[in-house]
């Protein structure tokens, strides 16, 4: 029974040294590997380095003099420039983007496609000329606008209740929800004179001066009168005095032809 364990023993211990060997060589060779491939991959970036290989920098939001100096700082270039879309937050003629983007990895001199942000998108103020301002809300409201101050004046030209002028005036370029201010026309009350004396004088140049300068007659009325011819003014209203306008009306009583 010695023998048979002494046998085991040594069995055993030389297969023990045998699986310790190939261990260590085992791990030898896998730190042998590792190192080759970590001298490689080293070489390789140096590699990359030295064959003046840059990063984009990030030209976003930047005008085009400050992108081409950004750019020829990092050893880039321009290739070209581009008007791309319209932009919220970037300005007009400003970077939207570019190409290769930011990051990207590219040989010294190469050229950057940079694209332009057109800006904020504007819409057109529609003419609102001749409109009442319920019609103006909603020709507004179509174009993306809001009514702003309204003021009513009196005028020479222009429908009463219309508009007759606008700021900003028709066509102007201006961003979504602006406000647009109006003018809207009242009805001119025309100048005011005081109504003359025309008892006893005869009516045909009466009418005549009263409307060549625009005045109108309403009612005029003939009534016999004893002792006065016919064709005299008898009565008038607006009375003697009385403050008369253009578009009042004047009402006159002219002496008829006596019956007999």
């Amino acid at each position: 029974m010695r023998r048979h364990e002494i046998l085991a023993r040594r069995l055993a211990e030389t297969l023990r040294r045998r699986w310790l060997k190939r261990f260590v060589v085992g791990g030898l060779y896998a730190g042998l590997l590792t190192a080759l491939l970590g001298a490689s991959s080293y070489l390789a970036l140096s590699n990359f380095v030295r064959s003046g290989v840059i990063a984009v920098p990030d030209l976003v939001g930047l005008d085009v003099s400050e992108a081409e100096d950004t750019l020829a700082a990092a050893g880039l270039t321009v290739r070209r420039v581009e008007q791309d879309r319209h932009d919220e937050t970037v300005p007009a003629g400003h970077v939207l983007r570019h190409d290769p983007a930011a990051g990207s990895a590219v040989k010294q001199d190469s050229g950057v496609v940079i694209h332009l942000s057109r800006g904020r998108q504007l819409v057109e103020t529609p003419d609102l000329t001749g409109q009442v301002l319920q019609t103006v809300q909603v020709s507004l409201a179509a174009s993306g606008l809001q009514l702003g101050r309204s003021r009513s004046v009196y005028a020479e030209f222009g429908a009463p209740g219309t508009v007759i002028r606008q700021s900003p005036p028709p066509g102007s370029r201006v961003e979504p929800s602006s406000r647009v201010d109006v003018m809207v026309s009242l009805a001119n009350p025309g100048a005011s004179f005081v109504m003359p004396d025309l008892i006893d004088l005869p009516e045909a140049p009466v009418r005549s001066y009263f409307e060549t300068r625009g005045f109108r007659f309403g009612r005029v009325k003939y009534e016999p009168y004893e002792g006065v011819e016919a064709g005299i003014v008898l009565r008038q209203y607006p009375l003697p005095g009385h403050p008369l306008r253009q578009g009042d009306s004047i009402a006159l009583v002219v002496a008829a032809q006596e019956s007999h």
